[in-house]
């Protein structure tokens, strides 16, 4: 290796080292956005953090910026926002917490290093994201656990922590420990320098101050500071501390406890962060062999956005880098149809706001734009013979329906504007098998993504449609040489997507278990893409 080429090298090293690419999990409601607009108020990004909520008087928050989140008060779409704290960049990768939008956190599972597991301190883990914890842990995430609103009434922390071992099956190793609970919410103890951070309750809540003092044990006098001291103790002694090994490896999580409402425990979820989060990893192709960060330039499609400004009709592609340096004009290959592409038009994106981006390292967001052809999985990368990186799991679509035009001049707007939401993710365009039938199915996993769906084909594309319901309530993966056992059940249907997948469709759930009996051979799963066969079934 040349000296010019070894110095490359150590710099794309070094870049990749000081970055950190992370995604939020979270059940709806338990205080996700408003716990990403504080992160990137901590990191210099936001004079205000906003949050999302349907009515009052509040500002928009940044990372919920399209109409429908703004007007529904939810998180309906992943946003990718970067920012640099104590020398280290962060690369947030913002998920809807509603279960009907889990395929879109699917997505970006298979861009981040880890994951940030946000837990409401009175609900616990809710059954609805329940899979979406499975899927990070089963990808070998490294899981970092926060456990918000802690200024209101929920579980005391001993009964969380066994909440969490239980429910999630991972050992809980608390790195902040809180003093009181809901109107006694005093502040935290930080076990890992023993630190006082007492919770001053000022009128802008939002902006609450930190009093420190050098020693927890200082503030003993305190009944408060005494029992939770001793509780910390408690735990201290059932062996509960930390191991970065197992960290890593995806069976401990670090816990922390905090209000994102009151910006308090924020301080220490960065530090966490920026200390114990893994730097970008190796990134496994379809060949079985990792592609390490160091080798040429590479990246991954994990989402495509359309109409992020309905002045120009756009359209963006969320790329993750895997390996290399990216410099713009670089002239690339996708690997799935083997045609060169330019990247010209490449941004920083940061909610809807765009920048100018001269240059990416792995771990990095790039929005590529003026490419129509790259869609979700598509692997890019300099080397043309380079192998694709592995596919990205999406959720088997449960909700079925049929699609109409209800003008029948607007078919061309109808047409376009279902295969731009298809290839988007927002909803899954399929076709029957057993007939053929030129009316187009959609499949969605929850309706909030069919409510998505009409909003913006009629405000972005002009065509008002009707949606219709089928006879099938029951869906799973199925292969495509057992689609005829399918086809010949009683009140079952088979669909194929535009990316070869079949659907297997039943009238209900005892068909399902009918089907299952009779031909056990059979394997039906709930997510289409790689995914550990642990979290298929």
């Amino acid at each position: 290796m040349s000296a010019q080429a070894s110095t490359e090298l150590q710099m794309l090293e070094g870049e990749a080292a000081r970055r950190r690419t992370f995604a939020i999990i979270s059940h709806p409601d338990a205080g996700k956005t408003t716990l990403t607009e504080k992160l990137l108020l901590y990191g210099g990004q936001l004079r205000e953090a906003g949050q999302v909520q349907a009515r009052g008087g509040r500002r928009n928050a940044v990372s919920d910026w399209t109409e429908l989140e703004q007007t529904r008060g939810i998180s309906v779409t992943s946003t990718s926002m970067r920012f640099e704290h104590a020398g280290t960049m962060l690369n947030l990768l913002d998920t809807p917490g509603h279960r009907d939008f889990s395929e879109d956190t699917l997505r970006v599972l298979a861009a981040a290093d880890s994951a940030v597991i946000l837990l409401d301190a009175a609900r616990g883990v809710q059954e609805q994201t329940r899979m979406l914890f499975e899927v990070a842990r089963a990808r070998g995430l490294p899981l970092i656990t926060f456990i918000n609103k802690f200024d209101r009434p929920g579980m005391e922390p001993l009964e969380m922590l066994d909440h969490i071992e239980t429910e999630l099956n991972l050992r809980p190793a608390p790195l902040t420990w809180p003093v009181g609970s809901g109107g006694e919410f005093r502040g935290l103890i930080d076990r890992r320098t023993d630190r006082a951070i007492a919770l001053d309750r000022t009128p802008r809540g939002a902006q609450a101050a930190h009093a420190e003092t050098a020693s927890a044990q200082t503030m003993a006098d305190d009944p408060h500071w005494a029992a939770a001291l001793e509780e910390s103790e408690l735990v201290s002694g059932a062996g509960e501390a930390f191991d970065e090994a197992a960290f890593l490896s995806g069976t401990c999580t670090p816990v922390l406890f905090g209000s994102a409402m009151w910006n308090f425990g924020i301080s220490e979820l960065l530090d966490v962060i920026v200390t114990h989060a893994p730097p970008p990893q190796p990134r496994f192709q379809v060949d079985g062999q990792a592609r390490e960060v160091g080798a040429p330039f590479s990246a991954q499609v994990f989402k495509v956005q359309a109409n992020t400004d309905p002045r120009h009709r756009d359209r963006l592609a969320f790329l993750r880098v895997c390996s290399g340096r990216f410099e713009r004009g670089m002239r690339v290959t996708n690997v799935r149809t083997g045609r060169p592409i330019t990247l010209a038009h490449v941004h920083e994106v940061f909610g809807r706001d765009r920048g100018e981006l001269l240059e990416a390292w792995p771990g990095d967001v790039m929005g590529v734009s003026g490419v129509r052809e790259l869609r979700v999985g598509d692997t890019v990368a300099v080397a043309a013979d380079t192998s694709p990186f592995r596919a990205i799991a999406t959720l088997v679509p449960e909700h079925l329906v049929t699609a109409h035009a209800v003008d029948s001049s607007k078919r061309k707007q109808f047409r376009r504007g279902l295969e731009q939401l298809d290839e988007e993710g927002v909803v899954h365009l399929l076709s029957r098998l057993s007939v053929d039938d030129r009316v187009p199915t959609l499949g969605a996993v929850g309706q909030l993504q069919l409510e998505v769906c009409l909003h913006r084909m009629r405000t972005e594309f002009g065509c008002e449609i009707r949606l219709d319901p089928t006879p099938w309530t029951v869906t799973r993966r199925v292969d495509a040489s057992e689609v005829d056992k399918v086809l010949n059940f009683d009140r079952a249907e088979a669909f194929r997507r535009g990316d070869g997948a079949t659907i297997a469709a039943f009238a209900d759930a005892y068909r399902l278990r009918r089907f299952i009996q009779l031909h056990p051979e059979v394997e039906l799963t709930r997510l289409l893409g790689d995914v550990p066969a642990t979290v298929l079934q």
